[in-house]
């Protein structure tokens, strides 16, 4: 008797049948390049035996260091398709930090563009996994480099022939760390498909969907608008680079249906004159990730780009919550709900699941769960946490609560949050009042040493013109409630932050101990 199999449709496959059904219809668009949907699945398959007939496949590692273009998204999708998993790496990092990644993900190949190639040169002997063969060059030429052109010579674009699993590697994504080596987060294709799907569904993605992502290729909150676009087979726009005119310029004129941005970009683009005439009527679904809007920008937000706002509140080990528009007016300072397929639960300090309204850990569970933290089973051990029932969570390090309804609330990060006096501050409430100054364009508090208190809040703040330190000092301790008030307040021309906009505290707290050495 014949049998039916349990059939699975996987992500690489599911490319493939948009190129046979809507052939001619735009898949990417970069710049002046545009490319269809046949060819940006040929190209898929061309890499993909090319990466096949160097050696590699399943389960092997692939480091790809490549600016926002085109060919970076056909190059880790398809290393994908030949069954490997994709290592997508920052451009801006040193040499030193390139080499510890690198080697921490024991890839086996580098594909890289000539922005980064003095910085490889100068460390590839001490890449342990790279063979001589293994240096393919993006966009330019040169001794000891295999160039692209010469890797896939001789692939077909015939459709590779590989057996997947759900429980295979699709990407390693390392996480944004300060100090020492970032942790390689694991996903495999189970977890990116629930990623594909989910927020296809939740931010109503559809065929003929246009998104455009204003973030760097290599992050993992870029993927939020690339996955769910390609998932339903609609097209994608890359900016090169962010700029407020030209996202505008890019919605207006391309129809942009969907698009992501964080908000540093937010309040850049609503600064920008060219918001007082752009024309945003085509935009369906807004995302807003990597850090909590401001109340004052997210009224700017809903109000002159468009009232089609989410917002996402994530960590890339797996879990995410979303503030849907129907739930902003009832619910406006929340992150909202669970994406479909995740839960959510808050813990103490002692692991003890809290109650409503009740502060203590947010941890997450559901489909887009992380495998592990690549090499690192003691720092995988500790993010996990079970329920009473043995369902497996993941910690989050971040600070909130949920309400009788079941909403999110984000106090703060962990690690972020101020005791002084034996009190805990938020920074994100002092932030919230602060940024309502008019001559506030930007601000993050932290926490500095204090004899008495322990540790007092300040604000690092990005000024508009015409305002002073000491206006704004005034300005926000008088609003502020006694416990929270600011001992200075010091204006910076920008903050150092994460691939996502997240301002990096740890290295303010760095630069302002380094400065006011006793």
């Amino acid at each position: 008797m014949k049998t039916i199999d349990d059939a699975q449709v996987y992500l690489p496959e599911l490319w493939a049948t948009h190129a046979r059904f809507s052939p001619d219809k735009e898949a990417v668009v970069c710049g002046d390049v545009r490319r269809s949907w046949r060819d940006f699945n040929n190209n898929l398959n061309r890499i993909a035996n090319a990466v096949r007939a160097h050696g590699l496949g399943r389960g092997d590692k692939i480091a790809v260091l490549m600016g926002n273009a085109v060919e970076t998204l056909e190059v880790m999708y398809g290393i994908v398709k030949a069954g490997a998993c994709v290592v997508p790496l920052s451009g801006l990092l040193t040499a030193k930090q390139i080499e510890g990644l690198i080697n921490d993900s024991d890839s086996k190949l580098v594909i890289a563009s000539d922005g980064v190639r003095e910085r490889l040169e100068t460390i590839r002997g001490n890449l342990s996994n790279i063979p001589e063969n293994g240096f393919i060059s993006a966009g330019f030429d040169g001794a000891g480099w295999l160039s692209f052109e010469q890797f896939v010579e001789n692939a077909d674009t015939g459709t590779p022939s590989v057996t997947y699993a759900m429980s295979d590697e699709f990407n390693i994504i390392y996480s944004s760390g300060t100090t020492g080596l970032p942790k390689g987060i694991v996903q495999t294709h189970r977890a990116r498909q629930h990623w594909s799907y989910s927020n296809a569904i939740e931010m109503r993605f559809h065929a003929n969907t246009r998104a455009l992502t204003t973030t760097a290729l290599y992050s993992n909150g870029t993927w939020l608008m690339i996955l769910p676009a390609l998932f339903v087979g609609a097209t994608v726009h890359i900016m090169p680079e962010f700029g407020a005119k030209a996202v505008l310029k890019t919605i207006q004129d391309e129809e942009i249906t969907h698009t992501f941005m964080v908000p540093t970009q937010f309040i850049q683009t609503l600064a920008d004159p060219a918001m007082n005439t752009a024309d945003l009527s085509s935009l369906e679904s807004v995302l807003c990730a990597g850090s909590p809007l401001r109340a004052d920008t997210k009224t700017d937000v809903i109000r002159r780009i468009t009232p089609n706002l989410y917002e996402l509140y994530g960590y890339s080990e797996g879990f995410g919550s979303m503030n849907r528009p129907h739930q902003q007016s009832a619910k406006p300072t929340s992150v909202g709900t669970p994406v479909m397929g995740f839960d959510v639960k808050i813990i103490d300090d002692d692991g003890n699941e809290l109650g409503v309204d009740e502060v203590g850990e947010i941890a997450g569970t559901g489909a887009g769960m992380m495998k592990e933290y690549h090499n690192r089973p003691d720092a995988t051990d500790a993010i996990v946490w079970k329920d009473h029932e043995g369902r497996c969570f993941l910690r989050s390090g971040d600070i909130g609560k949920l309400d009788a309804d079941g909403f999110l609330y984000i106090l703060d990060r962990k690690k972020d949050m101020i005791i002084s006096g034996g009190l805990n501050i938020f920074p994100a409430d002092i932030e919230t009042i602060i940024g309502e100054n008019d001559g506030v364009l930007d601000v993050t508090v932290i926490g500095i040493p204090h004899e008495k208190w322990g540790e007092t809040p300040v604000a690092l703040v990005i000024p508009r013109s015409g305002a002073t330190e000491q206006a704004v000092l005034d300005w926000s301790n008088e609003r502020l409630a006694k416990h929270q008030r600011i001992a200075a307040v010091r204006f910076c021309d920008e903050f150092p932050r994460n691939a996502l906009g997240k301002v990096l505290k740890r290295e303010l707290r760095d630069s302002w101990h380094a400065e006011n050495k006793p």
